[in-house]
């Protein structure tokens, strides 16, 4: 008999005894605690056993001696798992496998430090895989100094040791931290990668909500980082016990000016010959001439982002913290540099206020062009942090070695009376074809802050979340003539290129219909 086996088949004995006679039952809270953390370590030195045991076979030849077409099928077969298990396995075992040089010496694994981890017992196979995949989904994106440092830092992580390499051990870290820590070091290594994985979320969003079923509604989806930060923002704030808490129910009445009447205009300047406004621009007018290519389940999203926001700034929100649930983008200083040079978008990216902030860090590393959203640790583009910060704030934050030594703050915060009157200007979203409220936008900085852009009526336009979000790549155009907002689109929606003054509300349902009769 093997004496490898005959070591395993003792080990199996002694859990046999362990478990006979309900030894378990009689122990207490504190033994019960001991005995898990012993069955965790037998538990991942069982696994390591299972990859080492297949990682150290010939890849083909090995599974068809046993009769079976393949390693996982192997897995399946042998260890009793399902084929989800048997994956797991199989995606280890191709990391830590240690190919054989033509001199018959065995070369080091792809992950060499944490392969001696796995070894070790002090990570097991999901968490081996929490760890690599980050890193594996850039990894041809890698320097080879890169691979191994981060092989380095997750090794010593999953033994408790510190980033830098102490010697110290800490606590045993959970999976998500490893996988959080593999997920700062790919963007860190990777900040290009960035981008599409944005493009890629973008794509992926979308709410659904589920039709009634014994009085319920589920809803379904995936939010955006920056729409889940904020969504845990506002829930933080109405579920604090010691804030105010929501508004109390019930009905009540305040006096009003308004007796019931309408104001009607008079001025009904309208071309006799076609029933048409001088000065309309029918091309802009038609609901037709703007395609929206997102989907029913983005466009929910998309109005739940709207609504997060309008109702992280509205007066009855309760506050979190002593102020209104601030959605915070944090950015080091020398990425918000890099992407004044080569973006529309402009630099002073940071903001705080009306549901959106961003604290700019000064004295940083910067190794990237990402910002980090803390509520949700989800890195993003810069441009996500642009979009955000444009109707918040700044708030630059020095740091010296980890040491906050210098704060300030530059408010770029329209006003709510500056609001009012852009609202009251432009009616709707700025972008012809959306006809979302002008009081649901967010306000637009024409002519960026960080280029000079004043925060002032003539250079602010409401841009419904998407088109605000998109903007930079959208092909749309504002600019601002003597006070007044013009749009410029793409080809495909006006190929003479012309600057427009956008009149999105219709006119009443009798000038519509002589539109009609006219068109």
């Amino acid at each position: 008999m093997n004496s490898i086996v005959e070591r395993l088949g003792r080990v199996v004995a002694d859990l046999d005894a362990v478990l006979c006679d309900d030894a378990l039952a009689g122990l207490s809270d504190a033994e019960r605690v001991a005995v898990l953390q012993a069955a965790g370590a037998v538990f991942r030195r069982a696994e390591a056993v299972i990859v080492e045991t297949v990682a150290t076979g010939d890849p083909a030849g090995f599974p068809h001696a046993a009769g079976c077409r393949g390693v996982n099928e192997l897995v399946q077969r042998m260890v009793g798992v399902d084929v989800r298990g048997a994956s797991r396995v199989d995606r280890v075992v191709d990391l830590v496998r240690r190919p054989v040089s033509l001199a018959g010496e065995r070369m080091p694994a792809r992950w060499s430090e944490m392969r001696v981890a796995l070894l070790d017992g002090v990570v097991g196979v999901t968490g081996f895989l929490a760890a690599t995949g980050p890193i594996e989904r850039v990894w041809d994106r890698l320097s080879v100094d890169q691979r191994l440092a981060a092989d380095v830092a997750l090794a010593g992580c999953a033994r408790g040791h510190g980033i830098g390499g102490g010697a110290d051990s800490g606590p045993a870290p959970t999976v998500q931290d490893l996988k959080a820590l593999a997920e700062d070091l790919a963007s860190m290594f990777d900040p290009d990668g960035e981008e599409p994985k944005d493009e890629d979320a973008r794509r992926k969003r979308g709410i659904t909500i589920g039709r009634l079923t014994d009085g319920m509604h589920a809803i379904r989806g995936y939010l955006t980082p920056d729409a889940a930060a904020q969504l845990q923002l506002i829930l933080d704030a109405m579920l604090n016990p010691k804030g105010d808490g929501p508004p109390m129910p019930g009905v009540f009445f305040t006096p009003s000016g308004d007796t019931g009447h309408t104001d009607t205009d008079t001025d009904t300047d309208t071309d006799t010959d076609t029933g048409v406004d001088p000065g309309v621009d029918p091309f802009n007018m038609d609901e037709r001439s703007v395609l929206d290519g997102r989907t029913a389940s983005q466009k929910r999203h998309d109005a739940l982002a709207a609504a997060l926001a309008i109702a992280a700034r509205h007066k009855d929100m309760p506050t979190l913290g002593g102020a209104s649930p601030v959605l915070v983008v944090t950015v080091d200083a020398t990425d918000l540099a890099h992407h004044a040079e080569g973006s529309a978008f402009g630099a002073g990216i940071a903001g705080a206020g009306g549901g959106a902030g961003i604290a700019g860090a000064g004295g940083g590393a910067g190794n990237g062009g990402w910002a980090t959203i803390p509520g949700s640790g989800a890195h993003v583009p810069v441009s996500v942090a642009a979009q955000t910060a444009c109707a918040g704030a700044i708030q630059r934050v020095l740091l010296d070695e980890g040491r906050i030594i210098g704060i300030s703050t530059t408010d770029r915060v329209f006003t709510v009376h500056q609001r009012r009157a852009i609202i009251a200007r432009d009616k709707e979203c700025l972008i012809p074809g959306c006809h979302v409220p002008a009081s649901w936008c967010e306000i637009h900085h024409v002519t960026e802050h960080a280029r000079g852009g004043p925060t002032h009526t003539d250079n602010g336009v409401p841009l419904c979340w998407w088109h605000h979000r998109s903007l930079s790549s959208s092909q749309w155009e504002i600019r601002m003539n003597h006070g007044l907002p013009e749009v410029r689109g793409p080809n495909w929606w006006d190929p003479e290129q012309r600057w427009r003054t956008p009149q999105h509300s219709l006119p009443a349902d009798r000038d519509r219909r002589r539109l009609v009769r006219t068109g």
